[in-house]
């Protein structure tokens, strides 16, 4: 560990300078919100999010330099630490949230009942993940062996923006350029997407051919700046690892078992089938419904939601404990160190600090963790309705869970920065082990124990997603000179009004896809194929599977070898392909050819001899125009969500809108994301900018 007396950091302790104001406040839960949001519709859709504390810093420097007295360079850091918290609630909210409705337990969604107590999940687990922090920030920050990559970028763009441009107008101007490609889509100037379904001629013995027998669904890229932003951030290596799902998925599983399935659909198959349809939605009559079963792309999609996509998440599941694995030096670290630091936390509490290592009070910290197990038995006890053993036991596993999983989330971070957080890996080990215990001590097959142990994990979930995102934004504080216990404060009002927000944007983003899905002919709402939540979906079978004992088995059972195969052949990312698997064709596709534009930039670089310093360059305007596409998209299609809910027909520029016209909008996009980039290289004597990790 470094000596805390050798590290100087750019603003003295001893400044007096302005740092905790109402205006950075405000901007920095303004942006919390908005980005929040935005990764809550990136991650239900794509089924990853992207970090905010890049764009953060970028909105809150160029936010403050429109008022007259420009803002302290700790204003900025608080800003920025405010701001990107909120992703991390979205993150936990995303991963969790949806898992109760998928498993049926909240029909429909939205409640006054079940908005209190996501709210309480979401603001109890970011709590807990700040409390915690406290307690290990001062030895997690000095450590010389934890780099923190993105904490360093962030810094290094905050002492740059003090003395030169932000950038902020790629960021922006892609806001914008994302924002009306989606308002076009809406008003139907292009189709997001083209499908067409080749069907198969299956031979008898005898030779003699029966069409129709089965077949392939091709598709085009989804139509997506959001989509095209993401591949280009993650690359083509792993951008093509995710497409490679999508074809395992469309290309192979879904038409081989179609193909030995179509023989099967009898009438009375097809007419049973149409009335578990009309029993999920009272719009339909006998013949729509008919009509619907018997459409060989309505098939396919059966074939994948309820056989793929089983498979698919038992990949996931071996993929999350095999990357825990090669984790297990990091978080046997982790874990030692967190109880360590506690000890050291304990003892120090009344020392005298510098203001730039002072912590919230260790007395605090700990009515905050007593606070928090209070609500979850509360919330287990009353709301779920277990018995009082069960409530007790899931309030002492959460706090345990919650501890080591926030200081092994801020250990990895530390490592690799929070963009590589392996967040969904860490939630389904705490809901595993938690429903195990529960199971242990004899909770029964019912929604009450489905509930508790989603409940449970939900709040671990956020917690760590916190707790790292939090370590993130101190060591960036550490290294500019900001107040740790300002920092926290913010946070922790961030992460309440985040929380406090979260459910009503997944409840616009829920009721739209239903109301889309009536219109367009599929079963709409959280997992359907424009709303996969992949994550959450993962979750409920999890949790149903252990407690309720409805899991599928044999087909987990399979994923799993498939992801053991994809372990032995040395995939680089199995997770990725199995996620590729779960999400729909269109959305790997999009997210593949952005990977690809990432790749041609790369390419380019490489030919013209670029050094570091214009590679830099060339990879910051990238990152900005990738980031500000997804936001822009993200945010107009929650504006948009209303207007779906209320059934409004909106001005439709084509009746049938054509493919055409959108896979020019997506030429038009991979020619930004290259050409911006690679012009703005600068000359190779220009000194380099500070690198950026998304």
């Amino acid at each position: 560990m470094s000596d805390p007396q050798k590290f100087v950091p750019f603003v003295s302790p001893e400044s007096k300078m302005a740092e905790f104001t109402v205006r950075a406040l405000i901007i920095g839960l303004i942006m919390c919100v908005v980005l929040g949001a935005a990764n809550a519709y990136l991650g239900l859709k794509a089924g990853m999010t992207i970090a905010a504390t890049y764009p953060a810093a970028v909105i809150g420097m160029a936010v403050l330099r429109l008022f007259r007295n420009k803002g302290t360079m700790l204003e900025q850091n608080f800003a920025r630490t405010v701001g990107s918290i909120g992703e991390s609630v979205a993150a936990g909210a995303i991963f969790t949230l949806p898992a109760f409705y998928i498993s049926g337990l909240w029909r429909p969604f939205f409640s006054t009942s079940h908005y209190l107590t996501a709210t309480i999940i979401l603001i109890v687990g970011g709590v807990l993940g700040i409390m915690f922090v406290a307690l290990l920030r001062r030895v997690m920050v000095e450590d010389a062996t934890l780099p923190f990559p993105e904490s360093v970028a962030a810094a290094e763009i905050h002492k740059a923006g003090s003395s030169s441009g932000t950038g902020s107008k790629y960021l922006f101007g892609a806001m914008i350029g994302g924002a009306v490609v989606k308002m076009l889509a809406e008003f139907k100037l292009f189709a997001e997407t083209w499908e067409h379904f080749i069907a198969f001629a299956r031979k008898t013995i005898t030779g003699t051919a029966i069409p129709g027998e089965g077949g392939i669904l091709l598709s085009s890229p989804g139509i997506s700046p959001a989509y095209m932003g993401v591949g280009y951030i993650i690359g083509p290596k792993l951008g093509a690892l995710n497409f490679s799902g999508g074809l395992l998925a469309w290309g192979l599983l879904t038409p081989i078992i179609l193909y030995f399935l179509t023989p099967s659909m009898t009438p009375d198959f097809l007419a049973g089938w149409a009335a578990y349809l009309m029993g999920l939605d009272s719009t339909l009559t006998q013949g729509s419904a008919t009509a619907r079963v018997s459409d060989p792309v309505f098939q396919m999609y059966a074939v994948w939601r309820y056989i793929v996509k089983p498979i698919a998440i038992g990949g996931m599941l071996m993929a999350a404990g095999f990357t825990l694995f090669k984790m297990r030096k990091s978080l046997i670290a982790g874990i030692g160190r967190s109880v360590s630091d506690v000890k050291k936390a304990a003892s120090g509490s009344a020392v005298e600090y510098a203001r730039t290592e002072k912590d919230m009070k260790f007395m605090w910290v700990v009515v905050g963790i007593l606070a928090s197990a209070v609500v979850t038995f509360l919330v287990t006890k009353f709301i779920f309705g277990t018995s009082l053993l069960v409530a007790l036991v899931a309030a002492t596993v959460l706090i345990i869970l919650a501890f080591f999983f926030a200081a092994i989330s801020g250990y990895l971070v530390g490592i690799m920065g929070s963009s590589n957080n392996p967040i969904s890996g860490l939630t389904l080990t705490a809901l595993v082990v938690t429903a195990l215990i529960l199971v242990a001590i004899g909770v029964g097959k019912t929604d009450a124990g489905v509930a508790a142990v989603l409940g449970v994990a939900a709040i671990v979930c956020v917690g760590a997603a916190v707790a790292g995102e939090m370590l993130q934004d101190l060591k960036a504080g550490h290294i500019l000179g900001g107040t740790p216990w300002k920092m926290q404060i913010g946070n922790l009002i961030g992460v309440v009004i985040a929380g406090a927000v979260m459910f009503g944007v997944l409840h616009f983003l829920n009721q739209a896809d239903i109301a889309q899905g009536i219109k367009e002919g599929y079963d709409g709402g959280f997992g359907s194929p424009k709303l996969s939540a992949p994550q959450a979906g993962l979750m409920s079978m999890l949790s149903q599977g252990i407690v309720g004992g409805q899991m599928s088995w044999p087909l987990i059972i399979c994923g799993m070898m498939m992801g053991l195969a994809f372990i032995l052949m040395q995939v680089r990312s199995p997770m990725l392909v199995a996620v590729g698997m779960y999400l729909p064709l269109e959305t790997t596709f999009a997210i593949f050819v952005g990977g690809v534009v990432k790749g041609i930039v790369d390419m380019v670089s490489e030919r013209r001899s670029f050094n570091s310093a214009q590679r830099a360059r060339v990879e910051n305007v990238g990152i900005l125009l990738a980031a500000g596409f997804i936001a822009g998209e993200a945010l107009t299609g929650l504006a948009f969500a209303p207007f779906k809910i209320a059934q409004v027909n909106l001005w439709r520029i084509f009746d049938k809108a054509p493919i055409s016209i959108g896979l020019l909008v997506l030429l038009i996009i991979s020619l930004i994301l290259i050409l911006v980039p690679i012009r703005n290289a600068g000359k190779p004597d220009e000194p380099a900018p500070p690198a950026v990790s998304m």
